[in-house]
């Protein structure tokens, strides 16, 4: 890259960012007094940093390439809106998603409405941000219901399960919640083991049988403890399982039909947990585990370690199912309540050098 392409493309950078975080002299000083909302820290370090470096491998694809691409460029034309659709689609954003977003920037390119790279950037950002806008929807437990809310972990093995459990549980203990756990997951005994040992040394018990239990009666027996004892937050862990595996999707209706037994509105919240780095295969999951026994809630992990973090995009496009969480980390803060701006925010800046 010649000595002017590069000292264009860090230009294009610095404008780039300043459009998208409104990082300029006007917004700056009010930035520093604006009070943040819980679970949403300030830009200038903690979550929101991680956040960006959690999105490394899929900002890295997007934001440097829509750079590379306004390299040399003085207007848009058709030939730099196929190039941002590419970067989109290769982000795993989703066919629907994407068509979606150039439709809107041709027309607003079409009336007049963008008249440089940074409005174009800034439209795209607005975009994006309108897509994940409606999927918004933390996670709100009951206070004072005189009963425990049930939540229902479901997902196929790999996709941080017994983890995101471990993460739930010790984010509700923080907020002043009694919790118990459920070892639904009677194949794998290293699942039950998994959630024994990480009770004890939290305070937190856990209801489990032997391996090869019935999956339904454990957490029925949990759910009866949980009413009992008056617990605030029982949280069931299930099986991994394929969507074709007639015989555990059998088993997650009945576990549904027991708890129904002891509280008709049980599961309160029913979610699957899906590995980002699968790309499309977590909508495909979303989909069929929708379609068998009605989801939610959503929570995304895995996010640092994949470039397809535009899978988010395409699972609002086509369920609208509420994203509860997001994963970027091993961490135990490192999963937090999905914000749509501050998602799009991190995606589209660039980290510092």
């Amino acid at each position: 890259m010649s000595d002017t392409e590069n000292t264009e493309q860090k230009g294009l950078f610095s404008r780039l960012k300043n459009t998208l975080t409104g990082n300029n002299k006007d917004t700056q000083a009010d930035s520093e007094t604006v009070i943040e909302p819980r679970d949403k820290p300030s830009q200038n370090g903690g979550f929101f940093a991680r956040l960006k470096q959690g999105l490394n491998r899929t900002r890295t694809g997007l934001t440097k390439g829509l750079a590379r691409l306004g390299i040399g460029k003085t207007g848009i034309d058709d030939e730099l809106l196929e190039d941002i659709e590419t970067l989109l689609l290769m982000a795993d954003v989703g066919v629907e998603a994407t068509r979606e977003i150039i439709s809107d920037l041709e027309k607003r390119v079409s009336h007049a409405q963008l008249e440089d790279l940074d409005m174009l950037f800034q439209a795209l950002q607005e975009d994006m941000q309108k897509l994940l806008g409606p999927v918004e929807q933390p996670l709100v437990i009951p206070e004072n219901t005189g009963k425990p809310f049930v939540l229902l972990m479901i997902g196929m093995n790999g996709a941080g399960k017994t983890t995101t459990i471990g993460k739930l549980a010790k984010r509700f203990q923080g907020e002043g919640k009694s919790v118990m756990l459920a070892a639904g997951d009677t194949f794998r005994a290293a699942a039950v083991e998994q959630l024994k040992v990480w009770g004890q040394r939290n305070d937190v018990p856990v209801v489990a049988q032997k391996t090869g239990s019935d999956s339904a009666s454990v957490i029925y027996d949990a759910l009866q403890s949980a009413t009992a004892k008056g617990v605030d937050v029982l949280i069931a862990d299930t099986a991994g399982r394929l969507h074709t595996q007639d015989n555990l999707m059998s088993e997650l209706e009945k576990v549904q039909r027991v708890m129904g037994k002891i509280d008709a509105e049980a599961p309160h919240e029913t979610m699957i947990i899906v590995d980002a780095s699968i790309g499309q295969n977590a909508l495909n999951q979303v989909e069929q585990f929708h379609q068998a026994v009605g989801l939610s809630g959503i929570s995304v992990t895995k996010l640092d370690g994949t470039a397809k973090g535009g899978i988010l995009f395409a699972i609002a496009k086509k369920t609208g199912l509420p994203i509860r969480y997001i994963g970027i980390g091993e961490g135990i803060d490192d999963l937090r309540v999905f914000h749509a701006g501050e998602f799009v925010e991190a995606l589209l800046s660039r980290e510092e050098d």
